[in-house]
């Protein structure tokens, strides 16, 4: 998945955005010397406190089909590539949800050359982490779970996909903020780095005492907040990619594991795409036959009132809308549509009907 956080800019592949000249970079100017140099495998290698190679090792290609009447097919497709991260010694693979909801058949490939047919074990779009496990022994050293929140800006970070050293660059955390996703979709404080990783899809974000600190999300081209405090170079290459901290992941494996999502993911569903427009939220789209459709809000609306709470940024209106109960509760709106403001109220859902699960 592509984007920014604004929902505009939304991409399908790499070659549209020039990400071909990122690929396989260290980008050694934005990191600090010992860290940059171990990626060469330089002489001060040895001053990281963690193996490069086995860091990046537990990063596997994933693979996925999703069935075509899928509901996520129009939009994620129906054959998904990217990245999972082997996070114990059971097989069990962490990578981001869009790239496992619905899947049929899911596949990881190994830095050896072998391919292994996984299953799902959960989905939890709260958060946006997936879990997959594959049936048979990998013999793959397992990364060890960091603390994202030790993270701060200006730290140089490995971001790393399938392929060992080859499929990893050296970047710099650029920002630790809020994020508000157009597909009703929010993080408290997600983690941005630059520069952009080409296949960010489940990539591992992994500190300098070589634990995971976070899942890749997207491609973003506002990684770098004017808000933040970054000038001159910093500043003027924007682009990045954001990620999911793993710190959200502690608090819901258990139940995970157990219930293959979360009690949070059945927060109320709307049924509608926003952006960002002017100081003011737009719908930019609906989806077929959800709760917006129904209750019969267009394209163009502006959305000034959730719940009788005005509002004025995605975040606002995710927040009031998701703090009225779970999933089924019925949310009262006030929309201005060209010249006139009207009322309306929706019956919301839980986006988890709409999904085909094949559960392993």
């Amino acid at each position: 998945m592509v984007g920014t956080s604004n929902g505009e800019n939304y991409m399908s592949d790499s070659e549209k955005v020039g990400l071909d000249k990122v690929n396989g970079h260290h980008a050694k100017e934005l990191l600090s010397l010992p860290f940059a140099a171990a990626l060469s495998g330089g002489e001060n290698a040895a001053k990281l406190p963690f193996d490069v190679d086995v860091a990046v090792g537990a990063v596997v290609r994933l693979h996925a089909e999703v069935p075509a009447d899928g509901y996520t097919a129009p939009f994620l497709g129906t054959v998904r590539d990217g990245n999972g991260i082997v996070i114990d010694d059971k097989g069990l693979i962490l990578t981001i949800g869009y790239l496992i909801v619905e899947a049929m058949a899911i596949s990881i490939g190994t830095n050896d050359g072998r391919v292994i047919p996984a299953e799902m074990v959960a989905y939890d779009y709260n958060s946006g982490f997936g879990l997959v496990r594959a049936p048979e022994k990998l013999d793959i050293t397992p990364i060890s779970l960091g603390r994202s929140a030790d993270l701060t800006v200006g730290n140089g970070v490995l971001v790393a996909g399938h392929g060992g050293r080859g499929g990893a660059i050296g970047a710099r955390v650029v920002g630790k903020r809020e994020f508000a996703g157009y597909w009703e979709y929010m993080l408290d404080e997600a983690i941005f780095t630059s520069p952009a990783h080409p296949n960010w899809g489940g990539t591992a974000l992994i500190g300098q005492d070589g634990t995971l600190m976070g899942v890749g999300s997207l491609y973003v081209e506002d990684a770098v907040n004017d808000h933040e405090g970054h000038t001159g170079s910093q500043a003027a290459n924007r682009v990045g990619n954001m990620f999911v901290p793993i710190d959200l992941l502690t608090p819901i494996m258990a139940e995970m594991l157990r219930d293959g999502r979360t009690a949070a993911s059945r927060r109320p569903w709307l049924g509608l795409f926003t952006a960002e427009v002017e100081g003011r939220i737009e719908v930019i789209g609906l989806a077929n036959d959800g709760p917006a459709e129904r209750a019969g809000l267009q394209v163009g609306d502006v959305i000034v009132k959730v719940n009788g709470h005005t509002i004025a940024s995605m975040i606002e209106l995710y927040r009031t809308a998701w703090s009225v109960g779970d999933a089924g509760v019925d949310i009262s709106m006030t929309l201005l549509r060209e010249t006139y403001a009207f009322e309306l109220a929706l019956k919301s859902e839980d986006r988890y009907s709409r999904l085909k699960f094949q559960r392993g």
